[in-house]
Formats: C-alpha cells, structure tokens, sequence
C-alpha cells in the first residue's frame, strides 16, 4: 500500500466511500473503525456527511498498513492515533522493516491466540504474518497481500512461510468460503492468485536454465478432477531453489497423460496432488509406481509421492512415500527421509 498523496485531498476533506475506495477497504470497515476505536473524522459538521482531513486519512492509512502487518486492531488503532498526535519529525523507525513498524515489530508475537479480528477467518493458533496476510485478504487490499508474501518468503524463506503462513491462510479463506456461501469467494481468488504469482516468481528465478537438466526432473501433478495447484507450485518453487528440475503437469491431468509423460520423460520421482479422497486413486498410483522407462536392459521406474490430504493414512507400496508436508516432501526427494508417512503438503 503506497503513502497517501495529501495533495489529492480537498480542502473540505472527503467522503467516507472515497476514502474507502482508496485504500481498498469497505466503508462499513471504516465506519467499525470509528465505532470501535475513535478513528474518525476530527472534525464533524453537523447536517453534512462526514469528512476526512488529509491527518485523519494518514491515521486510517496507519492503521491498514499495521493490521497487514498482523497487529491486532486495537492495538493497531492506538499505535496510530499516537502516531497521529505525534510530531512528524518523531516518527523514524529504529530499525527499518519493509512494512513495519517499531510497534509491529515488538507488540506481535510469532504465535498468537485464536484469532478474534474482525475478519471472521477460522486462523487457530498462527503467526501474526498469517493474520496480516489474512486481513489484508478479507480487505480485498491487493497491494498489501502482495507485500506480504514477499516479506514473509524474503524473511522465513520459501517452506518455513508456505506451511506456517501463506497455507494456514489459504485454509482458513476456504472454511470461511464453504461456510458462507458465496461472501468470500472473492477473497479466496484475490489470495490465490497473488500466491501463485509469488510462487512462479520464485521459481522463475531460481530455475536451472540449462536445456539438457543435470538429472532426471521430478514431475508434479494433480490427479483428474483435481485443480488445487498452489501445493504443487509451492514444492516446484522450493526445488528449484535447490536446484532439482522439475515438469509440472499442473490441475487435473488425465490418467493417459501422466503415464504418457512418465514413460517419455522418466522422472526421478512423480508427486501426485489430491486435496479431497473424490481424487485420490490408488490404484493410478500403483499403476505409476510400476511403471517401467528407459532402454532395454536397464529399464527402472519412478519413486510415487502421496501428497495432500485426500490420501488420508494411504497405505504405503512399493515405490509409494507418503509426505507429512512441504519440507517432508523436500527430504523425501532428496532422499533424505525414504520412509516417511503420512498428512499432506
């Protein structure tokens, strides 16, 4: 989210819809906010709509910039009415943090307890990135969702802020979703989108750029009928900042297709995606794991990952791993952990 440009600002102030409008957040949030913490109007006129000064517009702009960060909202709220009441010249972070302040850095914890925000999302026990992700999300606040992915990779890297940010969110948008109806499809979208942005940047960075790859890649797929991608995405990521090539076939590949591409490509390992038991077949998966490549007399086979939580408690077969998450999957492929079992990615 960029600093607000006073300069756009009237004299006579503006509206409490314009001003929503420009930060990206609804005016019944602002309206809450005045509510609930006394971030409103200084000033009010009476038989007019309130109006908002370019000092009040700074004071809101404060408190969504914070609430992305994962500060609570009140506690957001009062660090920016001090911030407000403050002289200018006061303000200078001690230590700089793309998106946070001194009070952000200090007042949120690693974890914290469940979650009571306005957003309404089922988070649990999470970090407070995962709250800020979370709010900025329900906000429909594009600019900071995308900041904050970027910082929370930049400062946990890639595995540490799938499973204990960016996955968490994800989940708990889904159960909002499939508890409300249609209300927050929306923000489902907008999240999964900047994540699968996030993702294909990572990747596209720290892919090996070699035409003829050093070893055998390792092919990722979802099962037929399965679209949840963003998993998948994430462990391409993660391996190409390994430097392990990889082929992702991506949602719902046909049966015919995976064994097509096993048999001409010969990966190293195939991992196979399923969000809900409608998807998972074990049957396919042993059909793959037997599945011979390479030249007469020195014909092999593909290591078969289970991954994501339609599996369940799959029962293990030969030349089946069943990973527990990202970084289980990780060892897995690195051969690290040829034993594992069972949960997801």
């Amino acid at each position: 989210m960029s600093e607000p440009d006073r300069s756009l600002v009237p004299d006579a102030g503006v509206t409490t819809g314009l001003l929503a409008k420009r930060l990206g957040v609804s005016p019944t949030t602002l309206r809450s906010w005045d509510r609930r913490y006394g971030l409103g109007p200084a000033v009010r006129e009476d038989g007019r709509h309130r109006r908002w000064s370019p000092g009040d517009i700074a004071m809101v702009f404060e408190m969504c910039r914070l609430t992305a960060a994962g500060i609570a909202p009140a506690e957001a709220a009062r660090a920016a009415k001090r911030q407000a009441a403050a002289p200018s010249t006061a303000s200078t972070p001690d230590v700089p943090v793309p998106g946070v302040t001194p009070v952000a850095q200090t007042a949120a914890p690693a974890t914290a307890p469940a979650s009571r925000s306005p957003s309404g999302l089922p988070l649990g026990n999470v970090r407070h990135e995962c709250r800020g992700l979370a709010r900025a999300a329900v906000r429909l606040d594009a600019a900071a969702v995308q900041e904050q992915l970027t910082l929370a990779i930049r400062t946990h890297g890639l595995v540490t802020a799938w499973e204990e940010i960016l996955a968490p969110s994800l989940q708990a948008v889904g159960r909002k979703w499939e508890s409300a109806g249609e209300r927050y499809l929306e923000v489902e979208h907008l999240l999964s989108w900047h994540i699968s942005a996030t993702l294909r940047h990572v990747y596209v960075c720290a892919a090996p750029m070699r035409r003829e790859p050093a070893s055998a890649p390792v092919l990722l797929a979802c099962l037929p009928g399965e679209q949840h991608t963003l998993p998948i995405e994430a462990l391409s990521a993660a391996l190409a900042e390994r430097g392990v090539p990889t082929l992702v076939l991506g949602g719902s590949v046909p049966a015919e297709a995976l064994f097509a591409a096993t048999q001409r490509v010969g990966p190293g390992a195939v991992v196979l995606w399923s969000q809900s038991r409608a998807t998972a077949s074990m049957p396919l998966a042993r059909h793959i794991a037997a599945t011979r490549w390479g030249v007469r007399g020195a014909r092999t086979h593909s290591r078969v990952l289970l991954a994501g939580p339609g599996w369940g408690r799959a029962p293990q077969g030969p030349g089946l791993l069943r990973p527990r998450g990202l970084g289980d999957a990780l060892r897995q492929l690195e051969g690290q952990n040829p034993e594992g079992l069972v949960d997801a990615v």
